[in-house]
């Protein structure tokens, strides 16, 4: 169908707006949220005159289903120069009402911009679900919007989303690809990379925090050794040395530990973050590049709005999310590099650690009274560096994968 014939189609008395899968809207607004152009998609689809739209605010479509949480968490992004992705229910003026995936970024002079896609997968009939939950819950509980926008973070938490930008990234790469499989088009490169990525570090979580408890049982190590020592030479000795060299290997680890895996600061948990931030703003700057399409299309001036000057700056926007889309990239493979050199420097503490370990073993047959005690502690060292040394194996590994897929 063409953009005259489906700007002239019959629209349906009730239900939803025709808007095709091949078919991607947008609209720019003041910093007020005041309409200041749009594309004849958006005009078609929400059944207005262009003399109604510009000049009129963005929440003359919007939809009486829609929770107050979802806009609050839209403007507090917004504020605070962040772009960001939501579900909404719309509503045409003849009534009819269309889902979209809509994406909102700030505009380089001023105002924002808003582009939408037709959502099509699974996730869209849990939103469905879970805004109805929601939107009930404003009316009978009389939630502010600031309250609402913090039980659906909840909500989504529970779910296993980090917080709403892991969420929006997400459910953007499940619409783009869903997108992909109903346009009979290759599916999507660099999302299916991104998600590998996403694999290998969640992977990487799972073993630093074993990591973590192995750590965790290492610190009575140290204490016991010294114990040991003191009982069985008062004045110092080789049982003495050992103790306290093995407390100086542990303290390097401990830092070690405190500087890469502890804390959302620290490298492990940088990965994650940086590749959802990467995934979701290739998805922006794909969803650009498409409305930039999209106008070159319909070869029309946009009432009283230059058609030339939208173009331009959507390419400037595209051109925008796409070097940042790459930079996150770039982080990501120097964060997985920097945890690949942080395993050699933990393999080199790990090597004193075996030192000190067959030392005081050496020790152990050597020293009368040592007896079962220091044979345990014997034992808990070799326990602890057989477990290490396979984690660090691991997080290695799923650090190279990652070095890999960022290419």
């Amino acid at each position: 169908m063409t953009f005259i014939e489906k700007r002239n189609e019959i629209r349906p008395a009730s239900g939803e707006a025709p808007f095709s899968l091949d078919e991607v809207f947008f609209s720019r607004t003041d910093d007020r949220g005041v309409i200041q152009a749009g594309n004849y998609v958006f005009r078609r689809v929400a059944h207005y005159d262009w003399g109604e739209l510009l000049g009129a605010p963005h929440r003359l479509i919007r939809h009486p289903d829609m929770p107050r949480a979802v806009f609050w968490l839209m403007w507090d992004h917004l504020k605070r120069g962040e772009p960001v992705g939501a579900y909404v229910k719309n509503r045409a003026k003849d009534g009819l009402h269309y889902w979209v995936f809509a994406i909102i970024a700030p505009a380089p002079d001023g105002g924002y911009l808003s582009a939408r896609i037709k959502p099509t997968s699974p996730l869209l009939g849990h939103i469905e679900r879970l805004y109805a939950a929601l939107r009930a819950d404003e009316t009978t509980q009389y939630l502010r919007p600031e309250d609402s926008a913090k039980a659906l973070a909840d909500r989504l938490t529970d779910q296993g989303f980090a917080d709403y930008r892991h969420f929006a990234a997400h459910a953007l790469s499940e619409e783009l690809l869903a997108r992909d499989t109903g346009l009979q088009a290759v599916p999507d490169p660099r999302i299916g990379a991104a998600r590998a990525m996403l694999a290998a570090a969640d992977r990487l979580r799972q073993e630093t925090e074993g990591l973590e408890a192995d750590f965790h049982e290492m610190r009575t190590i140290p204490h016991n050794m010294r114990v040991i020592a003191s009982r069985l030479e008062p004045t110092g000795g080789p049982v003495s040395t050992l103790s306290q060299n093995y407390g100086a290997i542990s303290r390097e680890m401990a830092d070690w530990f405190a500087e890469n895996v502890v804390g959302t600061g620290s490298t492990f948990a940088a990965i994650e973050g940086t590749i959802h931030r990467s995934i979701f703003l290739h998805g922006m700057a794909r969803i650009l590049r498409e409305c930039d399409q999209q106008l070159d299309a319909e070869r029309r001036r946009l009432d009283t709005v230059d058609l030339t000057t939208e173009r331009q700056l959507l390419a400037r926007q595209h051109a925008t999310y796409r070097a940042k889309s790459a930079n996150g990239l770039i982080r990501v493979r120097e964060e997985a590099d920097r945890i690949g050199r942080a395993c050699k420097t933990m393999n080199r503490h790990m090597f004193g650690l075996s030192s000190t370990r067959v030392l005081s073993k050496i020790e152990s047959a050597r020293t009368p009274g040592a007896g079962e005690t220091l044979a345990e502690i014997i034992r808990q060292l070799a326990a602890f560096q057989s477990r290490i040394g396979t984690r660090l194996d691991r997080i290695a590994a799923e650090s190279a994968a990652i070095l890999r897929l960022t290419g």
